[in-house]
């Protein structure tokens, strides 16, 4: 249940409000007052809630310190916050950034604020960010072509009102609704059809379910600095069958071994689930009382293609170790890369590459290498190697790559990064191993019961993709957290 659902620009120097205030939700807004009574914080004017949310970001004023913002007593560990306005502080602001935007919500929590509630029981959350991801998977494909955006931002209103009519979401897909008002089709007669089911199918059932975990990384080879590095998921559902509101229980299952997942998240079609499934944070540490599965899912599911369930997990090792030295010595620079796939990690990519971008210097003029495996590449502007590791590792599962470089004079139009100086520098690997997850979460197929009609053909798949996977050059100085890794 939401008041408000808005987009903002932090790409240019001043901030601006891109989506209008016109998602304001008045009958939620009186709920909410209901709720709190003399304790309720009234939602502010557009400006003056996008300048107290901009501040609570760190988007402005950031080089002040703020006790209540800043103090290390206060880390926030999710993309919920606390914004504190004229009226009081408004809670649970639901924020994150993607692309260069701000999107943001305030979903109604249907229970008194003080004492604040724990976040796995205001249900408006798991709605309101199911909302968001809509949005942002509406106005991305867009991002770069201004006009186009334009456009998508523009029949954006037309489109909240059908997903979510009166405060409450009906339907996240944001791009299966039609833009205008002729095409949108009536409310559904069957009594028994759930809102989020907007058609009917007819046809062959089938049903698709597609895992992607994604791993975020950074290594520095310090004993004095511990590596980081995270694994989240998400459960991509599409159900083709008939009938007004068939049920489906999909379950997620791991081998005896495997890491148990975290931070749960269901989608709102979801009817019933595992308190304790949804008990087991990454905030707290891992005991022998920590749900490690089958985890069942049953569910009516919407006529469009949506995310289940998203998840993290606390795996004990990332999947690729790497070593990175540069050593500046005259106008050359050496360096070194190593990398090593652990051994039980699938040695069957669709792509591995690692990249060495050279910052705040001139075009590579001269460029001597030396491979143990694959091929090394420069970027047309000169500024970048690309070492192409391919589809496998070696029988050893180690690669390396030694060199030295030599840079021409500088140019406006060659990267710059303020972190990035001297010798402090990183590697990024990015890669996709199919048929593969790092938690080991997979869905039998034979699992799934399905209580409709027909015998439907159910197809399984997972992936796991790299992630800002950063490792820094050891002989340097490196940011413990940089900055894009876990925003």
């Amino acid at each position: 249940l939401l008041v408000r659902c808005c987009g903002w620009d932090r790409m240019s120097s001043t901030k601006t409000l891109l989506f209008p205030r016109h998602r304001r939700y008045p009958t939620v807004e009186v709920r909410a007052e209901n709720f709190n009574g003399s304790t309720h914080v009234p939602v502010p004017s557009d400006s003056a809630f996008l300048k107290a949310l901009l501040f609570e970001l760190r988007l402005i004023d950031d080089h002040v310190f703020v006790e209540h913002r800043d103090t290390c007593t206060r880390i926030n560990h999710s993309s919920v916050y606390s914004v504190r306005t004229e009226g009081g502080d408004l809670w649970p602001v639901l924020a994150f950034q993607k692309s260069g935007l701000i999107y943001a919500c305030l979903p109604l929590v249907e229970e008194p604020l003080e004492p604040q509630p724990p976040l796995l029981t205001v249900s408006g959350l798991s709605q309101g960010l199911a909302l968001l991801l809509g949005i942002v998977d509406y106005i991305s494909p867009s991002r770069k072509n201004e006009a186009e955006m334009s456009a998508k931002i523009g029949q954006l209103r037309n489109l909240l009102i059908q997903a979510c009519p009166l405060g409450t979401p009906l339907n996240t897909n944001i791009r299966s609704l039609n833009s205008s008002f002729d095409d949108i089709q009536e409310t559904p007669t069957d009594e028994n059809q759930p809102a989020w089911r907007s058609s009917a199918y007819r046809g062959k059932p089938q049903v698709n379910v597609c895992i992607t975990e994604k791993v975020k990384c950074m290594q520095y080879d310090k004993k004095d600095v511990g590596d980081m590095w995270q694994v989240y998921g998400v459960v991509n559902c599409k159900c083709d069958i008939e009938g007004s509101a068939p049920n489906v229980t999909l379950t997620l299952n791991l081998p005896s071994n495997g890491p148990p997942l975290q931070d749960i998240v269901v989608h709102h079609c979801v009817t019933s689930v595992d308190p304790a499934m949804l008990m087991s944070s990454s905030a707290e540490p891992l005991d022998d009382s920590v749900y490690n599965g089958p985890y069942k899912f049953p569910f009516i599911p919407p006529s469009d293609s949506f995310n289940l369930c998203y998840y993290t997990s606390q795996v004990p090792l990332p999947p690729i170790l790497g070593c990175y030295q540069l050593i500046e010595e005259g106008s050359q620079i050496k360096i070194t890369v190593n990398l090593k796939l652990h051994e039980s990690i699938k040695n069957s990519f669709e792509y591995c590459e690692a990249r060495i971008p050279f910052f705040n210097r001139g075009p590579i003029a001269q460029l001597e290498y030396k491979v143990s495996y694959g091929q090394l590449d420069l970027s047309r502007e000169k500024s970048l190697l690309v070492w192409v590791i391919g589809q496998k590792f070696p029988k050893s599962l180690e690669a390396s790559l030694t060199g030295t470089v030599s840079f021409g004079t500088a140019g406006k139009e060659h990267p710059t990064d303020y972190i990035c100086t001297g010798n402090t520098a990183y590697v990024k690997l990015y890669f996709r191993i199919p048929d593969f997850t790092l938690t080991g979460c997979y869905v039998d197929q034979h699992s799934v019961q399905i209580f409709a009609p027909g015998k439907p053909k159910i197809t399984a798949s997972r992936e796991l993709i790299s992630s800002d996977y950063y490792i820094w050059n050891s002989k340097a100085p490196a940011p413990t957290v940089y900055k894009t890794l876990f925003d």
